[in-house]
């Protein structure tokens, strides 16, 4: 074997395990899509507005992440077969604002007006920002987390979340409510991939969207608030 062949096969060599060491770091995190899709929800009827409030229009304010976490740019991990972890990130919007679009989006099929701007607000009643709407609606996300334990012949899935929201009459200046909702789910998959850790997100996501605005006491409030 000449001494040119000997070290090309060192090179194509060292070239496979760069390659497969870069393989493993790109596992070290995950992008997902986390969002909550309003075309086939049902609001309840007593949410729902009439002809007098239709013209009102309700602000939704970017949430705010409370998590005790240092890195808030992280919603899950992977633990990998070899009890690796790796971490999974929000792909192309922050969380923040996607729980606001959702509820942005829900509101819209219960047919409220809901104004396109996110409103930048800290939940406190002296600093409700005005102009914003007839009725503001911001909150905090107090836990979040997707995560997935790899496994064989199956993938364990599990997400979590838990909202604290606000909702305020811009005019008056005052907070008309303020509540808590939470959603669980697991599941059992085959298969592993980014989009099946952003659907049980969004599952959660729209869960807790939905049993927030089934509370009949938020529902009176707020149709109260825009009737005025």
């Amino acid at each position: 074997m000449t001494l040119k062949r000997l070290n090309g096969m060192w090179i194509g060599a060292a070239l496979l395990f760069i390659f497969s060491l870069s393989g493993c770091v790109a596992q070290n995190l995950y992008s997902i899509n986390m969002y909550y899709d309003a075309d086939k929800a049902a609001p309840p009827a007593y949410l729902k507005t009439d002809v007098k409030t239709s013209d009102a229009v309700i602000s939704v304010a970017e949430f705010t992440d409370t998590r005790q976490i240092d890195d808030k740019l992280v919603i899950g991990r992977v633990v990998e077969k070899n009890d690796m972890k790796a971490l999974v990130f929000p792909k192309n919007i922050k969380t923040t604002k996607v729980v606001s679009n959702g509820i942005k989006q829900y509101l819209r099929k219960a047919g409220y007006k809901v104004a396109d701007k996110i409103e930048q607000w800290d939940m406190k009643e002296d600093t409700i920002p005005q102009g914003a709407g007839k009725v503001l609606i911001g909150g905090h996300i107090e836990d979040l987390e997707i995560t997935c334990r790899r496994g064989f012949p199956s993938n364990s899935y599990r997400a979590n979340i838990k909202l604290s929201v606000v909702i305020a009459d811009v005019a008056k200046g005052k907070i008309l409510y303020e509540g808590k909702v939470a959603s669980s789910h697991s599941q059992e998959y085959f298969w592993f991939s980014e989009e099946h850790l952003g659907d049980q997100a969004s599952f959660v996501l729209g869960d807790a969207i939905e049993q927030l605005f089934e509370d009949k006491v938020l529902a009176q409030k707020l149709k109260e608030a825009i009737a005025q």
